[in-house]
């Protein structure tokens, strides 16, 4: 075997995992969020489901030619619009029907987000040149992921202190714009056909 097929093969588990691990806890917050009516805790249940498309597609697109991957990294960056699309869908229903999400379900289930993509992270943080603008965007969605995940934590720690929605609706927002800064960034890198680096 090959160092480089060892490196390929090695990526390929990573990637797996990291879908997996996002799917499985795209669930977990996904049910939190409806039960406690979490504005930010849906949009990144959302955002847990999009990274582990992303990553599914980076592990099916292994193999394919620089430009097929520079046309899959514009199809990526269009993906990461979706959470902020969701995220509007949600402001919409917390303005009709205004509700303050309950402050522990908030703050743990984001501890258990920071977690998982704090594992995510170091996972790919060893391959997040090696495919070129693919393995960013997976490497970007998690390291951004964990950042929102914390402005999570500190808007339910705010809620023992302040009973509001807003905290809620902050931190969504901020998931928002760093989900459209992550799709500049990859969109940008796969219009100029970037070529893979290896680590």
């Amino acid at each position: 075997m090959t160092l480089q097929h060892k490196q390929d093969k090695q990526f390929a588990k990573s990637v797996l995992f990291v879908a997996f691990a996002n799917l499985t806890y795209f669930f977990v917050e996904f049910i939190a969020a409806n039960n406690i009516h979490s504005s930010s805790l849906f949009a990144d249940s959302i955002d847990f489901l999009e990274d582990a498309s992303i990553n599914i597609l980076i592990f099916l697109a292994l193999g394919w030619s620089i430009k097929s991957k520079a046309r899959l990294g514009k199809c990526l960056a269009m993906i990461l619009v979706i959470p902020a699309l969701a995220f509007l869908y949600t402001i919409w229903q917390k303005f009709n029907m205004p509700s303050v999400p309950d402050p522990s379900i908030l703050s743990l289930t984001g501890f258990g987000a920071l977690l998982v993509n704090l594992t995510c992270t170091f996972i790919l943080m060893r391959f997040r040149n090696y495919q070129g603008s693919l393995t960013r965007a997976a490497f970007l969605s998690a390291r951004n992921d964990a950042l929102a995940n914390i402005g999570i934590i500190i808007a339910g720690l705010i809620g023992y202190i302040w009973v509001s929605m807003w905290p809620d609706l902050i931190v969504g927002f901020l998931i928002m714009a760093i989900n459209l800064d992550a799709a500049k960034e990859i969109w940008e890198a796969s219009e100029s056909h970037e070529i893979p680096l290896k680590p």
